[in-house]
């Protein structure tokens, strides 16, 4: 396609939101220029994520460039996308999905069942927190910040049994000899949107549009679209241990959900299957569901804890 200017592409700077940056200049038929672009929670390492901020911690720097025309496309991890896109802005393209799950890095156990009792395991997933202490209570959770090789490092460096990452970074950085077992789905829901990429664009920037438009990926879109509206009627972030898994079987979408207390002691698992071509539809009623059966009063108590609004 043949644009009169560069298509701006904003990231964020880490190695992995960069190879992700690249990898869609590369894709895309046409000239562009790479924009780095620090966001909130890029620049506060030093407390757990539920303590510094709401939803759209890693992109709202993003988001503004792009509402004041600084840059054309932004791209975010799905999951780190809040479910409300602000007006004015639209999610353009989904990507093919890499691998949805979460990864165990261990020094030595080759399942979440195998670690030695009391074993220390980092994350900081509220997520993956109250999944691992729903699966053993017997765990101690450390929290962990930072990208991908800092998580590494701090890993390599500690006593820690072991840590959670989305195995879907570890794959996109080449990393996959770290992972010592991916965690089978039914164990561990992953996190809305896990392992695909979003991008982001002005509604009105037709041309922007269209040459995005064609590295969407229909039934990843789908699959997504499905996650983030169950999430969407939860009202929940990274704050809130929620989860949601959509995928397409025999013509149908298949959703599983997930919602726990952080501790792992209070938690709802449902699954439901719909029409392909009703994705938001599926999630909402998913959601509807669990909340008929006690989700909000764990979303609430979730939240009156972490002093966030539910």
């Amino acid at each position: 396609m043949s644009l009169s200017q560069p298509i701006r592409i904003g990231s964020r700077g880490s190695e992995l939101a960069l190879l992700q940056a690249r990898s869609v200049a590369q894709a895309l038929d046409a000239r562009t220029e790479l924009i780095i672009i620090e966001t909130h929670g890029d620049r506060v390492t030093d407390r757990p994520l539920n303590e510094v901020g709401g939803a759209g911690l890693f992109i709202k720097e993003i988001e503004s460039a792009l509402t004041d025309d600084r840059i054309d496309v932004a791209v975010h991890s799905m999951k780190d996308v809040p479910s409300v896109v602000p007006e004015g802005l639209t999610l353009a393209a989904t990507l093919a999905r890499l691998d949805v799950r979460d990864a165990l890095v261990s020094r030595a156990a080759p399942s979440i069942a195998a670690l030695p009792r009391g074993a220390n395991v980092a994350t900081g997933s509220l997520r993956r927190r109250s999944q691992l202490l729903a699966l053993r209570p017997d765990l101690e959770v450390e929290d962990l910040r930072g990208n991908v090789g800092t998580r590494l490092d701090k890993f390599d460096a500690s006593s820690w049994d072991a840590i959670v990452l989305a195995a879907a970074g570890l794959l996109r950085l080449g990393l996959e000899e770290r992972i010592r077992a991916t965690i089978p789905i039914d164990e561990m829901i992953p996190a809305v949107g896990q392992g695909a990429l979003a991008l982001e664009t002005r509604s009105d920037d037709r041309e922007v549009l269209s040459a995005v438009g064609s590295l969407n990926h229909p039934e990843t879109q789908r699959a997504v679209a499905c996650e983030r509206a169950f999430l969407g009627r939860l009202e929940g972030g990274c704050q809130v241990p929620i989860g949601a898994f959509a995928e397409v079987r025999q013509d149908k979408l298949r959703l599983l959900g997930y919602v726990g207390s952080v501790d792992g002691s209070r938690r709802l698992k449902r699954e439901a299957t719909g029409a392909l071509d009703a994705p938001a539809t599926l999630g909402l009623a998913l959601a509807e569901e669990m909340l008929d059966h006690g989700a909000g009063e764990i979303i609430g108590e979730v939240a009156r804890m972490t002093n966030v609004d539910d």
